[in-house]
């Protein structure tokens, strides 16, 4: 990696500035599964190469998930991400690099519900965008693109902060992004396990260090 100027950062949003321990746990209740179960089976379904989709489906064949967040919804639980829901190292993160002087943005997989959640934020966001509302989905080098379009910027100038290495840190890599990966969250354990792969520009533990590593790695934003 060589050092240079940084000029945006690009978070997403599952178990990266959102705990989605909640989200999954009234999925749980509503399929009548355990949660512990639920989310022991989850783990076993990305560890195999799968993904938490693979535990709906053998909880309830054929399930139509979207289906079933519209039936929540229509009973008045609806499963949108809250901003109580952030981790609590999210904001001050965000503050402070917006006070670095760094161009912020969120995008992520999520239903375009999430964005107007994250409109709320007392952030200067430049970009709050998802699939939804692109019509496209991570890990399409097509979303990474549209990031840069969307900034206006050199992807070479962009960091993409994610939990994933398959959806988030490998794909802006390979689009010319700076890649951070918060080793937090099921998918980021699991991967890890592994060990650490070569594609991450950057690894952090949470987003409380991500400032000081991106001064200590030469990342600073243009003057």
């Amino acid at each position: 990696m060589v050092p240079g100027p940084l000029a945006a950062i690009v978070f997403d949003v599952g178990e990266t500035i959102v705990d989605e321990t909640r989200f999954y746990a009234i999925l749980a209740d509503h399929l009548g599964v355990p949660r512990l179960t639920f989310f022991a089976i989850a783990g076993a379904m990305i560890a195999r190469g799968g993904t938490h989709r693979d535990a709906f489906e053998l909880f309830r064949p054929g399930i139509d998930l979207q289906a079933e967040l519209d039936r929540l919804g229509e009973a008045g639980q609806p499963v949108v991400v809250s901003l109580d829901d952030l981790y609590p190292d999210a904001l001050p993160c965000l503050r402070e690099l917006a006070s670095a002087g760094y161009r912020l943005g969120i995008a992520a997989n999520q239903p375009e519900a999430t964005a107007h959640v994250l409109a709320e934020l007392d952030i200067p966001l430049e970009l709050i965008a998802t699939s939804a509302g692109w019509g496209i989905e991570k890990p399409a080098r097509a979303f990474f693109d549209r990031i840069g379009a969307e900034l206006g910027l050199p992807h070479g100038q962009i960091a993409y902060v994610g939990d994933r290495l398959d959806n988030d840190v490998r794909p802006a890599r390979a689009a010319g992004m700076v890649a951070v990966w918060v080793r937090r969250g099921p998918w980021a354990w699991i991967q890890a396990g592994r060990g650490v792969p070569r594609e991450p520009a950057l690894v952090v533990e949470d987003l409380a260090t991500l400032p000081g590593k991106l001064r200590a790695a030469g990342l600073s934003p243009p003057p």
